[in-house]
């Protein structure tokens, strides 16, 4: 239970102290006068029994406690803005029909939480939502079976579809646990194991394809699976390695404890995900759900996955339109 002088505006002050070191523009920054934000912080020291901030400088310095204490803070404060984002649910209330399709990458996790969160809103609407890989949902918005779509983007520009990026999903490699060093040749540690290959009708096997000839890669071809994961069951099971993206990886967790992720050992690249919508679609609608979907992937995707690679960051990440 939290002491009795620890309370939400505290911490909000707490933060805007430690970042600009002035009560003035804390107060700027919180909405609150001046004395106001000292009391503040002074409840909140007091119900710590510590002190944050040394009072004694200009600017405003954490101290060690302050500095500490600060990590957390910000993570709480972090986490409860993307709840409130969450909780603010879309005005779909106007809606009599809405069909959609998101690509299977987000079965476990996202597509339940994007769906209950729209059903929320969705009180006089027929909803038909269909899950598929990328190609198939493309296909169907295009032939205008769905008003709206969640996919990974071939780079095309589709008449009559709008599109929303929402995060770049960079490809990694990976392979059988304890396989490859973890400084060495990462293409000679797998010389003697074949790569597993995605199905050339999906679009991800076509983009994955197109890279390596760019990077003029021979590597021969002899498996080619067409399901996610069961391509990462058999990197865990020695069979060979792959290459794939961090939200191809997360799908198949079951399997991380015989599996190693790592960057490409040649160029990079990426694929990007985004929203399609119907031309005959007020953005309004679209450009709701595009964000309510950044804010899902930030919390469930890509904050989990950065924690266990963090050679992640800055390279996935949500995209603004």
């Amino acid at each position: 239970m939290l002491n009795k002088g620890v309370t939400l505006r505290g911490l909000e002050v707490f933060e805007a102290l430690a970042a600009t070191g002035a009560v003035a523009q804390a107060a700027e920054i919180t909405g609150l006068s001046q004395p106001a934000v000292s009391q503040q912080i002074r409840n909140l020291e007091k119900a710590l029994g510590a002190d944050l901030l040394d009072h004694s400088k200009r600017p405003m310095q954490l101290t060690p406690a302050g500095r500490a204490y600060l990590i957390r803070a910000s993570a709480v404060l972090s986490q409860l803005r993307l709840a409130q984002s969450e909780l603010a649910v879309m005005d779909l209330t106007h809606l009599t029909q809405l069909s959609m399709g998101i690509i299977d990458d987000f079965d476990n996790d996202l597509t339940p939480r994007l769906v209950t969160t729209l059903a929320e809103s969705m009180t006089r609407c027929q909803f038909r939502l269909v899950t598929a890989p990328s190609h198939e949902i493309t296909e169907a918005i295009r032939a205008r079976d769905l008003h709206l779509a969640i996919t990974a983007s071939s780079g095309e520009v589709i008449d009559g579809i709008t599109e929303y990026p929402l995060t770049r999903d960079p490809f990694i490699l990976i392979a059988p646990a304890g396989r490859v060093p973890a400084k060495g040749d990462v293409m000679g540690a797998l010389a003697d194991l074949p790569m597993l290959r995605y199905g050339q009708e999906q679009l991800i096997g076509r983009q994955i394809e197109a890279h390596l000839k760019r990077c003029k890669l021979d590597i021969p071809q002899r498996f080619e699976i067409g399901s996610n994961p069961s391509l990462i069951a058999m990197v865990s099971r020695g069979i060979g390695w792959a290459i794939t993206t961090p939200l191809g990886y997360l799908r198949a967790t079951r399997f991380h404890d015989r599996v190693t992720a790592h960057p490409l050992p040649f160029a990079p690249f990426s694929r990007t995900i985004s929203l399609l919508a119907s031309g005959d679609w007020a953005d309004t609608v679209p450009r709701d759900v595009a964000q309510t979907m950044r804010n899902l992937l930030t919390s469930h995707m890509i904050a989990p996955a950065i924690e266990k690679l963090p050679w992640l960051e800055d390279d996935f990440r949500v995209l603004d339109r």
